[in-house]
């Protein structure tokens, strides 16, 4: 079992940045892939990001390829979600994720545990 809990969420404007973290419980950490996906009003869920098992290798959804850098802090349970040059259309609750299989982290569905979810509102 794993539990993941979001903090970092705000409201922010147009162009500007943050920062979300993701605090999982249990030992075995370093050996989930960690996810973030959004869910925005009236929309579905999306993946955003993935970080596998050793923080080498990252995914990203095409809408935040070159603003958002996802990485993590195996020594502290932790995974984190950089956001720069944030858009209006990154407005949504965000979720962390985790599995131990990235193919499922980055699927539609995503993986077995999920956060409580953070609001992020970007301001035009």
């Amino acid at each position: 079992q794993v539990q993941l809990v979001e903090s970092g969420g705000g409201v922010v404007q147009a162009g500007g940045s943050l920062r979300l973290s993701c605090a999982a419980s249990g030992r075995t950490f370093s050996r989930y892939t960690m996810g973030w996906f959004r869910q925005a009003p009236g929309k579905e869920r999306e993946f955003v990001a993935a970080n596998g098992v050793s923080g080498g290798r990252t995914w990203y959804a095409d809408s935040v390829k070159g603003r958002f850098t996802i990485s993590r802090d195996n020594a502290k349970n932790t995974v984190y979600l950089q956001m720069n040059s944030l858009k209006p259309e990154d407005t949504a609750v965000y979720y962390c994720n985790a599995d131990l299989s990235a193919i499922v982290v980055m699927s539609k569905r995503g993986g077995d545990y999920w956060g409580q979810g953070t609001q992020v509102t970007v301001s035009s």
